[in-house]
């Protein structure tokens, strides 16, 4: 009996030591921001300078943005003086062909859209960028654009505000 109780107090201890020794730790907040020194953000509306325009994109875009960091920091939005400030243009919107049938037709059309961003941390300079952010959409051209344009833009525009999150706050 004691050689039982022994076997399991033995077994008790090691299970211990391995769950502790083991134990994994995960801290994901979605981005690293030292909010002892970082707690506003300045957020200024995106005009859309593309020379093909598509009415809502400006306002989407400026509220996916604006929403992004809302909900994925605690930082404050301020209209201006914000330790961090991000400001920029759509720069372009445009659709080209993709694919050719064998008959010499467009099978495929892609939607593309860029943003210029220009980011500024008034904490430290020395994480100042200015960059453009690209995302593509493929679709059939058996449909067309103005039936799937709203969802290929929003999948754009999610796309481009996670590239600027992940550029400006994720530190990935």
């Amino acid at each position: 009996m004691d050689l039982i109780n022994s076997h399991k107090k033995i077994f008790f201890a090691l299970l211990v030591f391995v769950l502790t020794a083991c134990s994994v730790s995960y801290k994901f907040n979605a981005s690293s921001i030292d909010y002892s020194k970082i707690k506003t953000i300045q957020i200024a509306d995106f005009p859309n300078r593309a020379s093909y325009v598509w009415g809502p994109m400006a306002s989407t875009f400026n509220n996916k943005l604006k929403d992004m960091f809302a909900d994925h920091t605690r930082l404050i939005q301020v209209k201006r003086n914000g330790d961090l400030k991000i400001e920029g243009e759509i720069t372009q919107y445009s659709q080209r062909n993709k694919s050719v049938t064998n008959e010499g037709y467009s099978a495929q059309a892609e939607l593309s859209m860029t943003v210029n961003v220009r980011f500024t941390n008034n904490v430290d300079h020395n994480q100042d960028f200015e960059q453009q952010f690209t995302a593509t959409s493929t679709f059939e051209t058996t449909q067309s654009l103005s039936s799937v344009q709203e969802e290929l833009v929003s999948q754009m525009i999610d796309d481009i505000t996670d590239q600027i999150f992940n550029a400006t706050v994720a530190n990935w």
